[in-house]
């Protein structure tokens, strides 16, 4: 690892942080073309779309497979390039990364669940339903996230960063902590969430999708570097988590408004509570 002092971005004409640079270009790029590729998708997601899965997924995820195995090469470069002492000692970084996080897990959850609760009890259905599909997304992906973590059973870079990057070992993940690196679960709860939110915001302002969309794509990648700063995660751990993320969001969306009379949609979105005589009656229209 190289001691050389200053900001990363200013010693880009060495071999090991021009490999760098291009890692965190990568990273950059990818939400900017997540975010646009929903943007164009984003009518199949709300609108009656019986089909769950379309081409322009397969698009999606050629362009994350590439990622990732674009940044397999580079992520002990990456990780060593983000532990250089100078970005370590950067007080705004080392804050700025831990509040990201947070935004992640729990923040994404608590927000979803916030929202949902706030919608149903004051009667806004579309805030009771964005919040809803964003904590199934984000469940989704956990879930998701959880499995292949425990299977692919990948070292740290704490653990490994001075011997083997790619330690990997089938079903280690379920070991411990230290054996569950790949993929972020971090990075997969961000962007799950980026990715409900973006496609929700088709039924309400069509014509600002992709704003925001950037701005729930730029929030999701600042968690993603925020995990591989803290050098819990290595490049291809948050890539990898990144496509978990974006497609248990757009799954989520489209299969909700695709079927709109599905079991929890008809339970969640129509429960209710009311006061009687003798106490309270909680119920649910379940029409089919």
């Amino acid at each position: 690892m190289s001691a050389s002092p200053g900001p990363l971005g200013f010693h880009a004409f060495t071999n090991g942080r021009r490999r760098s640079a291009i890692v965190s270009l990568c990273l950059l790029v990818a939400p900017a073309t997540s975010a646009r590729a929903q943007t164009r998708t984003s009518a199949d997601s709300v609108r009656a779309a019986k089909s769950l899965f379309t081409w322009r997924d397969a698009a999606l995820a050629a362009g994350f497979t590439t990622l990732t195995l674009a940044t397999f090469p580079l992520d002990r470069t990456a990780a060593g390039e983000l532990q250089e002492p100078s970005n370590q000692s950067n007080r705004f970084l080392r804050n700025a990364s831990r509040d990201v996080q947070y935004v992640a897990d729990p923040g994404s959850v608590v927000i979803g669940v916030s929202m949902y609760t706030i919608g149903r009890l004051g009667g806004w259905r579309n805030v009771a339903d964005l919040g809803l599909h964003g904590a199934e997304a984000v469940a989704l992906s956990g879930a998701v996230t959880a499995v292949v973590k425990g299977f692919a059973g990948r070292s740290r870079p704490y653990v490994s960063r001075d011997t083997n990057a790619h330690d990997f070992a089938f079903g280690r993940g379920f070991t411990g902590g230290q054996f569950a690196s790949f993929p972020s679960g971090h990075t997969s709860a961000a962007f799950a969430a980026a990715s409900a939110v973006t496609s929700e915001s088709r039924r309400w302002w069509p014509h600002e999708t992709w704003l925001v969309g950037t701005a729930m794509y730029g929030g999701a990648t600042l968690v993603a570097v925020s995990r591989m700063y803290n050098n819990a995660h290595w490049a291809s751990d948050v890539a990898v988590g990144a496509a978990i993320g974006t497609f248990s969001g757009l799954k989520v969306v489209r299969y909700s408004h695709g079927h709109p009379k599905n079991l929890l949609d008809r339970i969640l979105l129509s429960a209710f509570a009311a006061p009687t005589a003798d106490g309270m009656v909680i119920g649910a229209s379940l029409e089919p």
